[in-house]
């Protein structure tokens, strides 16, 4: 069975998405679209913006969005998912490629959840700091005993927990991580403290519009980050999905549950190979690949 998966945001890279615009009109029809439906040119920050402008939440989760969606739609005929995930925001490109969602809908959605991510980033001193080294269980019990709002994040694979919460909170769970033998336990250049309880004020405003918008019958099973179990039913992927904002992202859970549900091949969708690497820390012997156009 065949597995795309959908990065999420630090993928970005400056230039991103210029290859695919000049390779093909229907890609600069969708990123002219684009730029209508968000209302501000975010190819000329794709294109031609610093690795600084790709930073702002408000303009990274559509950049790799539409680096993903529009890299899956030019694959024409060879792209064929049995199965698909996506990590965080990626989620999102996965509901396109599955036929959940248009591209306008996602879009749309990723939009809005950007901008109540950024405002939520805004209202207090939050953070997230990556946890290298020590098993998932340690990284968990020493979240809880830490005073302040601090919380398990991104499941990214053995070995690699990330963090989020009160930016003191996050600080002190570092230190006490490092004396229980982390490896590195840094903080990491974001906005604010993701999939996180901080997340709340994002997350009923993402509601609202999830709510509003139709989710059509899945063409294949997605692998969702709250469940990490393959999901075709559309409102309990809008569940989920709302889910998301505040709850933790279970990708080594994902990427297991796919081995173990019979996944023959790996196929990132989108800039960047993290998602690639991830699986290796997983099973060294699973091939990947990274999706192509002609």
């Amino acid at each position: 069975m065949k597995a795309y998966v959908f990065p999420g945001q630090g993928a970005q890279f400056s230039g991103m998405g210029l290859d695919l615009y000049e390779k093909s009109p229907e890609a600069q029809e969708l990123f002219e679209k684009a730029n209508k439906i968000l209302g501000f040119n975010i190819t000329d920050i794709m294109f031609e913006g610093s690795a600084e402008d790709l930073k702002q939440t408000k303009v990274t989760q559509p950049a790799i969005f539409l680096h993903s969606v529009i890299l899956s739609k030019l694959m024409g005929e060879d792209f064929k998912p049995d199965l698909v995930a996506g990590h965080s925001l990626g989620e999102f490109s996965a509901l396109v490629a599955n036929g959940t969602l248009s591209f306008e809908d996602a879009l749309k959605l990723v939009h809005k959840r950007a901008l109540a991510m950024q405002k939520a980033c805004e209202n207090q001193s939050s953070t997230m700091a990556a946890v290298l080294g020590l098993e998932d269980d340690i990284v968990e019990d020493v979240c809880q005993t830490i005073d302040g709002v601090v919380v398990p994040a991104n499941y990214n694979c053995p070995g690699q927990l990330v963090i989020s919460g009160e930016t003191e909170a996050v600080e002190k769970a570092c230190e006490v991580l490092k004396e229980k033998g982390a490896k590195r336990a840094m903080l990491l250049p974001v906005g604010g403290a993701f999939h996180s309880p901080l997340m709340e004020p994002a997350r009923e405003e993402l509601a609202k519009a999830i709510e509003e918008t139709t989710f059509n019958q899945p063409n294949c099973p997605i692998y969702q980050n709250v469940t990490t179990t393959a999901v075709t039913d559309p409102e309990e992927i809008k569940k989920n999905l709302i889910a998301q904002l505040t709850a933790p992202v279970k990708w080594t859970q994902i990427m297991k549950q796919m081995l173990e549900d019979g996944m023959e091949s790996y196929t990132e969708v989108g800039p960047g190979k993290v998602l690639q690497g991830l699986l290796k820390k997983v099973d060294r012997r699973f091939p990947t690949s990274s999706a192509s156009i002609e």
